[in-house]
Protein backbone atom coordinates (compact mmCIF):
# COMPACT_ATOMS: atom_id res chain seq x y z
CA UNK A 1 0.00 0.00 0.00
CA UNK A 2 1.20 3.52 -0.80
CA UNK A 3 1.74 5.76 2.23
CA UNK A 4 2.25 9.50 2.27
CA UNK A 5 3.54 11.85 4.96
CA UNK A 6 2.83 10.93 8.59
CA UNK A 7 1.83 7.39 7.60
CA UNK A 8 -1.39 8.49 5.90
CA UNK A 9 -2.61 6.29 3.10
CA UNK A 10 -4.92 7.05 0.21
CA UNK A 11 -8.17 6.25 2.10
CA UNK A 12 -7.24 8.61 4.92
CA UNK A 13 -6.40 11.41 2.49
CA UNK A 14 -9.74 10.93 0.71
CA UNK A 15 -11.59 11.18 4.04
CA UNK A 16 -9.67 14.35 4.94
CA UNK A 17 -10.48 15.86 1.53
CA UNK A 18 -14.18 15.10 1.96
CA UNK A 19 -14.19 16.73 5.42
CA UNK A 20 -12.45 19.83 4.04
CA UNK A 21 -14.99 20.05 1.20
CA UNK A 22 -17.87 19.80 3.67
CA UNK A 23 -16.39 22.47 5.98
CA UNK A 24 -15.38 25.03 3.36
CA UNK A 25 -17.53 24.16 0.36
CA UNK A 26 -16.37 23.80 -3.21
CA UNK A 27 -16.69 27.55 -3.90
CA UNK A 28 -14.36 28.74 -1.14
CA UNK A 29 -11.82 25.93 -1.40
CA UNK A 30 -9.70 27.58 -4.15
CA UNK A 31 -9.53 30.81 -2.13
CA UNK A 32 -8.53 28.93 1.02
CA UNK A 33 -5.83 26.99 -0.82
CA UNK A 34 -4.50 30.17 -2.46
CA UNK A 35 -4.20 31.89 0.92
CA UNK A 36 -2.53 28.80 2.37
CA UNK A 37 -0.02 28.80 -0.49
CA UNK A 38 0.75 32.50 -0.03
CA UNK A 39 1.23 32.00 3.68
CA UNK A 40 3.53 29.04 3.13
CA UNK A 41 5.60 30.97 0.60
CA UNK A 42 5.89 33.98 2.91
CA UNK A 43 6.97 31.68 5.75
CA UNK A 44 9.63 30.01 3.60
CA UNK A 45 10.91 33.40 2.38
CA UNK A 46 11.09 34.61 5.97
CA UNK A 47 13.05 31.55 7.06
CA UNK A 48 15.47 31.94 4.16
CA UNK A 49 15.84 35.66 4.90
CA UNK A 50 14.90 36.74 1.40
CA UNK A 51 13.77 40.32 0.87
CA UNK A 52 10.09 41.03 0.46
CA UNK A 53 8.08 43.98 -0.81
CA UNK A 54 7.99 45.48 2.66
CA UNK A 55 10.52 48.09 3.73
CA UNK A 56 13.49 46.92 5.72
CA UNK A 57 13.33 47.76 9.43
CA UNK A 58 16.16 50.28 9.11
CA UNK A 59 14.23 52.13 6.38
CA UNK A 60 11.06 52.65 8.40
CA UNK A 61 10.54 56.20 9.66
CA UNK A 62 9.81 56.07 13.37
CA UNK A 63 10.08 59.79 14.04
CA UNK A 64 7.11 60.81 16.19
CA UNK A 65 4.76 63.24 14.55
CA UNK A 66 3.62 66.46 16.19
CA UNK A 67 0.49 64.85 17.59
CA UNK A 68 2.51 62.15 19.36
CA UNK A 69 4.77 64.76 20.91
CA UNK A 70 1.79 66.83 22.04
CA UNK A 71 0.18 63.75 23.60
CA UNK A 72 3.38 62.91 25.45
CA UNK A 73 3.62 66.46 26.83
CA UNK A 74 -0.03 66.34 27.91
CA UNK A 75 0.41 62.99 29.66
CA UNK A 76 3.52 64.24 31.47
CA UNK A 77 1.74 67.41 32.57
CA UNK A 78 -1.17 65.34 33.92
CA UNK A 79 1.23 63.14 35.87
CA UNK A 80 2.84 66.21 37.43
CA UNK A 81 -0.55 67.45 38.70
Amino acid sequence: MLYFAFGLGLPELVIILVIVLVLFGAGKLPKVMAQLGKGTKAFKDGVKGEASDEAAPDQIDVTPGPSAVEEAIEVESQRAD
